[in-house]
Formats: structure tokens, sequence, C-alpha cells
């Protein structure tokens, strides 16, 4: 099957557009462009403002609307669970009418349980991928029928353990990066922590290690959770370590670059961790807590791991991660990390589905 019809499923919540809101929705955008660079047409369901230059048709989300009555029920949940509840069932009663004629395989990248729930409706193939631990959610969808017709990847061997109950046959298709975007850079420069401003991300615990180290920090991502930033990050903000903001892919790939070391500190089971594998290819060492999958990705030669919350030991480690050769981080993200084995696995799997 030599060019590939998929509808991409992606945030209904966030852009997929730099800067990017997280690590789901890079991997979107990555995926969707190397698809289409492969000469595959990709339509993407995603958020309004997603980034036009995909060469992927948008399919908008429809914002609901409700009567009077139906707001003041006591049954009425959020706004914002209502809306992305009825842009993914509006996409899936579409897909259903006639996605067969449109489509050859559908790809759920999103994290809603509607896409698995309503798959039975569809007579075209759905792969779901599996990025984050188990959601009552998605279990109930997949549990409530006999059986589930998706067929589910996960983005590491942790998330695929952790999902056996449920799901006893995922297959791991771990998240990849564009090793000619994320460039090698000189380093020589301070520690560096990247990723969404969330207590689960820790970065408060970043400060504490590097500040033990005696370290210069540099954080960058979206504040996602502003509580947690003024209460915990903000009062800790001084000469030594800077919020640098939400940064696009060439400026986030430059800090990383020029840093001595990464800093990955999670204080919950990391699903994947795709800022292990953008420190990595450019050409940084990383240093962080041995949480989720963090252990699949780094090897002795590129990462050191500290005990799960342990934050003296995290800074005992990082003098002897700033001085792991940069070429050995490089060359674990390209036989690990790299954008092209992941988009190899899902086209083949495509194929696969669809026959």
């Amino acid at each position: 099957m030599s060019s590939l019809r998929v509808a991409l499923i992606a945030s209904a919540r966030h852009p997929i557009s730099e800067p990017f809101a997280g690590g789901l929705e890079a991997h979107t955008w990555w995926l969707a462009r190397a698809l289409n660079r492969r000469g595959h047409h990709v339509e993407l369901f995603a958020a309004p403002g997603s980034d036009p230059t995909l060469g992927a048709r948008e399919l908008p989300v429809r914002r609901s609307t409700f009567s009077a009555a139906a707001r003041s029920d006591v049954s009425m949940p959020s706004a914002m669970w209502m809306e992305e509840h009825h842009a993914y069932l509006g996409l899936m009663l579409d897909l259903a009418r006639d996605g067969e004629h449109r489509f050859d395989v559908v790809h759920n990248n999103s994290l809603h349980y509607l896409p698995v729930a309503m798959a039975t409706a569809l007579r075209i193939p759905v792969v779901t991928t599996l990025h984050t631990p188990p959601t009552p959610w998605l279990e109930s969808a997949i549990n409530a029928q006999d059986l589930c017709p998706v067929t589910f990847t996960a983005v590491s061997r942790f998330t695929a353990e952790a999902w056996q109950e449920t799901v006893p046959c995922a297959r791991v298709v771990r998240n990849g990066i564009d090793m000619d975007f994320w460039r090698p850079g000189p380093g020589g420069g301070g520690l560096v922590w990247s990723g969404r401003l969330v207590p689960e991300k820790a970065p408060h615990l970043a400060i504490e290690a590097a500040r033990a180290a005696g370290m210069a920090l540099q954080i960058a991502g979206p504040i996602s959770d502003r509580a947690y930033f003024e209460d915990r990050i903000e009062p800790l903000l001084e000469e030594d370590v800077r919020y640098v903001g939400h940064l696009e892919g060439r400026e986030l790939a430059e800090l990383l670059g020029s840093a001595s070391a990464a800093l990955v500190t999670p204080s919950w089971d990391e699903p994947y961790g795709l800022v292990v594998a953008e420190a990595l290819a450019c050409g940084t060492p990383v240093c962080g807590f041995d949480r989720g999958a963090l252990s699949e990705i780094l090897t002795p030669d590129c990462g050191l791991l500290a005990p799960p919350g342990d934050v003296e030991a995290l800074a005992e480690l990082i003098p002897r991660a700033m001085k792991l050769d940069r070429r050995d981080a490089r060359h674990r993200a390209e036989q690990f990390c790299s954008l092209d084995r992941t988009t190899d696995a899902y086209t083949d799997l495509y194929e696969e589905v669809a026959r």
C-alpha cells in the first residue's frame, strides 16, 4: 500500500502548534509532518488554532450550545468537559457515516474515551496509542465491549505493562523526534530543565538539586498550573535559577544544546519522557529520578538516575552526569528515539490493520 489515508485524532483542548502545550501535542505534530513527507494523506482532528503548515486539514472542534434548562441541571459537567465530549462525539459520528470511503485507518492519538468506545460503529480499523497510565474512562470504554476492535500501541514498555490487565497485547511504539531538527550543541553551560510546569513534573525538585550541586539552572516550558508555579517555583527564582519562558522548538533546541546536563525530575511514573529524547539528541546528558520509562531510554553512557524523590542523591550525580560524553548521548538518541523509527513502525502497523 503505497499511500495511506490517515485520520489522526489529536487533542481537542490544545492546538497542535508551537510552542506545544506538552509532549502529546509535540508528538502529534511531528508524526503528522513525517507522514505527510512520506506521501501519505493525513487529516487532523485537533483544537482550533493548530498549525496550518502541517499540510493536514484541520477538522474543526464543534463547540456545543445548551438550553438554559440543560445548563441549570444538576448533572451538568463543566463547560470544558462538555465541549470536549461534544467534539469527539461529532467526529466519531462523522466517521461512522462514511469514514471507510475517506480513510484507510484512524489513529487515535488523544486521551479521550469516545474514539475507543465508538470504534465498533466504524467500518474502518482504529489504532489507539496509550500515552498515560490507566484512566477509569478509557478502561471503561475498553471493558464495556466483549471484544474491543481497537489495535493498541503504548509509548514505552513501562506503559504497556501498566495497561496489561486491560490491554494485554499493546505494541510498544516509542515517540520519536526529528534528528535533523534536534541537533547537537556545544554544551559547557549550566543545567537545564524543560517540560510542563506542573506538580507531577516537579521542577521545584530540580531547583533544589541544582542549588545543592552549586550549579545554575534554566527552566523552560509552559506554566500549565499557575497556582503551582506561583506557590512553588516563582519564590525560588533568583540569579542562579531563571525561568526563560515557553520556548518554540528552535529556541529550546539551542537551550538544550548549550547545557552541560538536563535534569528530569518526575514525581509520577513518567509514561515516556520526550524531554529526555530531546536532550539526548542535542548531545546533552540527562540526570534524573528513576521513575516510569526513563530507565528504558537512558543508559549509563548518557544518563544517570537517582532514587525517586531523592534530591540529595540527584545532586551528587550531577557532576558525574556533566562529564558524560556528549557523543554517546547523541548516539543513544539516534538509535532509540528517532522519528524515522517511529514513523516506520506506525506505517507498518497502518498497512497491517488496513489489510
